[in-house]
């Protein structure tokens, strides 16, 4: 199964979060952490806590550009591993956990101001067509994110993919880069 989102925009902001957004909450609520999330994540350990936990993987270095968001998961391929695609950034070992069966990609404002009801707003927003948000079974998830470009109308347009695999236990990642950047870097050629 494949879901892909078009133009999807980082909020003038270089990153790109993906999670389960009530997961989050409710991760928030048990660290007792301010509803000024972006900043408990820089200035304290709470942001790698919630890495090493499967609540969020963070991508940095998002440019300000319309990218092409993919969910992959089995028995599908990953369209960044295809010949006519241009791979730059391939990184394995993350983890991510889904305890209300949706998935999320959000942005960084998102985390400035992290309280039920933005939340609930965000939420909402996400229900509308062409919203980067997927459907998937409660568990825990290995994820392999790739990043590049995908041929699209004639020319290459910037994408990250996400490629989910279920597994039965949690999954280790506290080996994981969280300051590794994800910049594409875009091609002025057209797709030949």
């Amino acid at each position: 199964m494949q879901y892909v989102f078009s133009e999807v925009l980082n909020d003038l902001t270089d990153y790109f979060i993906v999670g389960d957004l009530l997961l989050l909450q409710r991760f928030k609520d048990q660290q007792q952490l301010s509803d000024d999330l972006a900043s408990e994540f820089v200035s304290g350990e709470s942001g790698d806590k919630a890495v090493r936990e499967g609540v969020i993987i963070p991508l940095a270095g998002i440019e300000n550009l319309p990218y092409t968001i993919l969910f992959t998961l089995p028995p599908s391929s990953p369209e960044l591993l295809k010949p006519e695609s241009r791979l730059q950034h391939r990184r394995s070992g993350y983890a991510l956990q889904v305890a209300h069966r949706r998935v999320q990609l959000f942005t960084w404002p998102i985390l400035q101001h992290f309280t039920p009801n933005s939340v609930d707003q965000l939420l909402r927003r996400l229900q509308q067509p062409g919203r980067p948000t997927i459907e998937v079974e409660n568990g825990w998830y290995q994820v392999e994110i790739l990043g590049g470009e995908v041929r699209r109308e004639g020319g290459f347009e910037p994408a990250f993919e996400f490629v989910l695999s279920k597994t039965n236990l949690p999954v280790e990642c506290s080996g994981v880069d969280t300051h590794y950047r994800f910049t594409i870097m875009c091609s002025a050629e057209p797709a030949g």
